[in-house]
C-alpha cells in the first residue's frame, strides 16, 4: 500500500545477523520459530527502511504465550565517486530494537525456582527484558567490512556453571541467575583475482534469550548468534561440532581460497574458539583441494586436524579434550550429462585417553560411501561407517553389543518442486548441527521417509 508493506500471520526475519532476534527454520533440528503476529514497513525512500513488528514466538504446532515486539531502520549511502572507474564505497547502517514480556505463568516459573535459593543467590526477576543492536556492512571495492555490536539488558537465565549455595554452605553446579549481556561480532573480506579471504571474530557473554527463561536445550530461542566454525558436510568431519556458547564464548576464524586455474582450487581453514576465562573449547584446521578435469571428472580431497572440548558441548565430565585426523577423499565420474558416480572415503584417527589406557570416545573410524545419480529424478546411495578401534565409550568396549558397522542405505526422487526420501540408518551417538545450531542425538537403528514440496 503506496510505501507501506503490512504482514500478517507467520513471519519470519531477522535484525542485523539476527544476535538480538531471528525468526527462522532448521527442519532438521525441529525448529521452527516463526513470529505469529504482524509486521509493518515503511519505505522511507529508495535507501531508507523502517520496520516494527509484534506477536509470539511460535512453538511447533502451538506458541509460546510472553509477547514479543520491535523495530529496526535500515539504511545505505553510496560514497561512490562518479568519476569513471571508481571503486564502490559504500556502508549500510542499521539499529534494531527487541522487547519480550513475560506471561505471569513464565514470570511465577522463574520466581518458584528463586525462592528455593539462599538469600545470598536470590533476585528480582522482570517482566520486560530489552535487546539493542547497532550493525553497518562497508563496501570499498572487493574489500567488506561487518561490524555488529548488542547489548541485553539485566534478565533471568540458566547458567550451568555458576555455584549454588546450599543449607549447609557447600556449593554445587548449575543456577538461575541474573545478569545482563553483550555480543559483539566483526568480519572482514576481500574477493578478487582468484583470491577469496575471509576473517571473523566474535565475542558472547551472559547472551543467552529465550521466550521463556524456564526453556533450555533449543526451545524458545528468540535470537542466532552466529557459528565461528566452519560448517563440514562430510559423516566424519562433522562428528565434532561445537555449538555456539551463548554465555561465555570468545571465538576467531580465518577462510582463504584461491583458484589457481579452471582446474584447481584450494582452500583453508582455521577456526579456534575459547570461553572467556581462556579455557579452550575448540580448534579446527581443515584444508581442501579440488581438481576438475573438463566436465567429466573431478576430485576433491584434504585433512582436517581437531581439537574439541567434550566436556563443554556434551556435558562429559572429565572427558579428555578430543584431539582427532581426517583425511578424506570425494570422486565425481560423469559416465554421461545424466548419469553419474560419486565416492567418498574417509578416516578419523582419535587421541589416546592416557588414564583410560584406550583411544578416546568411541576411536577410530573409517566411513565409505557409494552414491549412484540419474538425472533428474533418482538418486541411490549405499555408505557404512565402521569403527576400526573401538574406544572407551564405543558399545563394544562397554559390553553393550558387538556394533562395528553402521551401515545406511537411501533412495532419493525429484518430481519438479517435489523430493521423496526412504532411507535405512543405523547411526552412533554423536553430535549433528545444521547452521550452527547443534543438537545431540543418541544412538538409532530404523527407516526414515520424508516428502518436501516447495511452493
Amino acid at each position: 500500500m503506496d510505501k507501506f508493506d503490512i504482514r500478517v500471520g507467520h513471519i519470519y526475519d531477522q535484525i542485523g545477523s539476527g544476535i538480538i532476534y531471528r525468526a527462522f527454520e532448521e527442519r532438521a533440528l525441529l525448529i521452527d520459530n516463526a513470529l505469529i503476529g504482524a509486521r509493518i514497513g515503511y519505505k522511507v525512500n529508495d535507501n531508507w527502511n523502517i520496520n516494527v513488528f509484534t506477536g509470539r514466538q511460535r512453538r511447533l504446532f502451538t506458541q509460546y504465550a510472553p509477547n514479543m515486539k520491535g523495530a529496526v531502520v535500515e539504511g545505505y549511502v553510496d560514497f561512490t565517486s562518479k568519476k569513471e572507474g571508481a571503486k564502490l564505497f559504500a556502508i549500510a547502517p542499521g539499529v534494531g530494537f527487541v522487547n519480550r514480556t513475560l506471561d505471569d505463568a513464565a514470570l511465577s516459573g522463574v520466581v518458584d525456582v528463586v525462592k528455593t535459593y539462599q538469600d545470598v543467590d536470590r533476585f528480582k526477576p522482570e517482566y520486560n527484558t530489552y535487546a539493542y543492536s547497532l550493525f553497518n556492512t562497508l563496501t570499498y571495492g572487493p574489500i567488506n567490512l561487518y561490524v555488529e555490536g548488542a547489548i541485553k539488558s539485566s534478565e533471568a537465565f540458566n547458567d550451568p556453571n555458576s555455584k549454588k549455595t546450599n543449607a549447609d554452605g557447600s556449593l554445587t553446579s548449575g543456577k538461575m541467575v541474573k545478569a545482563s549481556g553483550s555480543v559483539i561480532y566483526g568480519s572482514i573480506s576481500y574477493a578478487g583475482n582468484g583470491l577469496g579471504v575471509t576473517l571473523e571474530t566474535k565475542r558472547t557473554e551472559n547472551f543467552e534469550f529465550r521466550t521463556d527463561p524456564n526453556l533450555l536445550l533449543i526451545n524458545g530461542i528468540i535470537n542466532y548468534i552466529p557459528a565461528m566454525n566452519r560448517q563440514n558436510v562430510y559423516r566424519l568431519t562433522a562428528r565434532y561440532s561445537p555449538a555456539t556458547q551463548l554465555l561465555s564464548e570468545q571465538a576467531y576464524q580465518a577462510d582463504v581460497k584461491y583458484r589457481w586455474s579452471k582446474k584447481l582450487t584450494t582452500s583453508a581453514n582455521f577456526s579456534y574458539i575459547t570461553d572467556l576465562n581462556g579455557d579452550k573449547l575448540f580448534q579446527e584446521l581443515y584444508t581442501e583441494v579440488l581438481y576438475k578435469y573438463k566436465r567429466k571428472w573431478q576430485l576433491k580431497g584434504g585433512v582436517q586436524l581437531l581439537q574439541y572440548n567434550q566436556a563443554v558441548y556434551e556435558q562429559k565430565t572429565f572427558a579428555p579434550l578430543v584431539e582427532t585426523i581426517t583425511p578424506y577423499v570425494d570422486f565425481l565420474y560423469k559416465f554421461t550429462r545424466k548419469k553419474s558416480i560419486r565416492t567418498e572415503l574417509q578416516f578419523l584417527s582419535i587421541g589416546d585417553d592416557i588414564k583410560a589406557g584406550k583411544k578416546q570416545d568411541y576411536g577410530d573410524w573409517a566411513f565409505a560411501l557409494v552414491e549412484f545419480a540419474i538425472a533428474p529424478h533418482w538418486s541411490f546411495v549405499v555408505s557404512d561407517m565402521y569403527n576400526i578401534t573401538p574406544g572407551k565409550n564405543s558399545p563394544v568396549e562397554n559390553g553393550e553389543g558387538l556394533d562395528l558397522h553402521y551401515p545406511r542405505f537411501d533412495i532419493y526422487y525429484t518430481y519438479k518442486a517435489n523430493r521423496f526420501s526412504l532411507s535405512y540408518i543405523k547411526q552412533v551417538e554423536g553430535v549433528v548441527c545444521n547452521g550452527g545450531i547443534c543438537r545431540l542425538e543418541p544412538a538409532f537403528s530404523g527407516f526414515n521417509f520424508s516428502a518436501t514440496s516447495s511452493f
